[in-house]
C-alpha cells in the first residue's frame, strides 16, 4: 500500500488504499501523514479509492527546500501524473492539506472534479508569540532512544507523534516524522489571504467545519460558503481536530458529499 516516486531528486511517499472506486486524492494536515486517512479509506469501502501522499517534509517523504503553496501543489500534480490519473479527480484536504487542495483546484481546474475543504481557512494571520505551534521551537528531530524523543516533544508527544516515530536507517536512534523547522517554515508559508484561490475554482465543493475550530472562525466559514457558488456547508461539533475526535461524523460528512457526485 505504500509506494514512492521521485520528484527532482526527492522521494515522495504515498499510500494507495486501492479498490475499484473512483480516485480521491487526500491531503493530510501539518505534523501528519497519509496514513491518517486509513479510517476514511475503510469507511468509503469500494466506492472510492483513497490515495494519500505524505506531503513534502512529512512522514516518509523527503524534506524539501521550500514549503510554499506552489511546491505542495506541484507534488500533487506529479503524483496524479505518476498514477496516470488524467481524468479529473476529487480532492480532499484537511488544515494545511485543505489549503493545498484549494490552490490545486485553482491552479489546475481541469485535474479536479470536486473539492472537500476540511477546516482550512482562507485567511491565515501572523501567529503571535506564545501561539499554539511554539512547541515546535523546542522539539528535537532525532534522539538516541524513543523515550528521549517523546520526552522532548512534551505534551504534544502523545497527541501527534507517539505512534509514528521512525527508527533511523543505521539503527542509531529515532526521528520524528517531520523536522520541526520544516513545520515552522510550512506554517509561515501559509500566511496570507487565499480568497483568490478559493474563488478561482468552480467545481462542486463542501466546507466541513469544526464549529469550535481554533483555525477557522464561524464568520469566515460563512463567508467562504456564501461567496463561492456551488459550495455546501457541513458543520461538525468539535474543534480543529474534529476529523480525529469525531471520525464517524467526519467519515459520514465526506461520504454524503461524495455520494452527490
Amino acid at each position: 500500500m505504500r509506494h514512492t516516486l521521485t520528484i527532482d531528486g526527492r522521494t515522495l511517499s504515498y499510500r494507495d488504499f486501492g479498490g475499484p472506486g473512483r480516485p480521491l486524492l487526500a491531503l493530510h494536515g501539518g505534523l501528519s501523514e497519509g496514513l491518517a486517512f486509513a479510517g476514511l479509506a475503510d469507511a468509503l469501502h469500494d466506492a472510492w479509492r483513497v490515495i494519500a501522499p505524505d506531503q513534502r517534509g512529512h512522514g516518509d517523504s523527503d524534506r524539501a527546500a521550500d514549503y510554499g503553496r506552489a511546491g505542495y501543489v506541484s507534488d500533487a500534480v506529479a503524483l496524479l501524473d505518476h498514477l496516470g490519473l488524467d481524468a479529473p479527480v476529487a480532492v480532499l484536504g484537511y488544515s494545511l492539506g485543505g489549503l493545498n487542495a484549494v490552490h490545486l483546484a485553482a491552479a489546475h481546474p481541469h485535474r479536479i472534479s470536486a473539492l472537500i475543504d476540511v477546516d482550512a481557512t482562507v485567511e491565515v494571520h501572523p501567529v503571535p508569540e506564545g501561539a499554539v505551534f511554539d512547541f515546535l521551537k523546542d522539539m528535537r528531530y532525532t534522539a538516541p532512544t524513543r523515550e528521549e524523543l517523546l520526552a522532548a516533544a512534551g505534551p504534544v508527544g502523545s497527541r501527534f507523534v507517539d505512534r509514528v516515530l521512525r527508527p533511523l536507517p543505521a539503527g542509531e536512534g529515532w526521528r520524528l516524522p517531520f523536522h520541526p523547522q520544516d513545520m515552522l517554515d510550512s506554517i509561515e508559508g501559509c500566511r496570507g489571504d487565499h480568497w483568490d484561490a478559493w474563488l478561482a475554482s468552480t467545481c462542486p465543493a463542501v466546507l466541513i467545519h469544526g464549529t469550535g475550530s481554533q483555525a477557522l472562525s464561524q464568520d469566515t466559514a460563512d463567508a467562504m460558503v456564501a461567496r463561492r457558488p456551488g459550495t455546501s456547508y457541513t458543520p461538525l461539533e468539535g474543534d480543529h481536530f474534529v476529523p480525529f475526535t469525531d471520525p464517524a461524523g467526519f467519515h459520514q460528512a465526506v461520504g454524503k458529499f461524495l455520494a452527490t457526485l
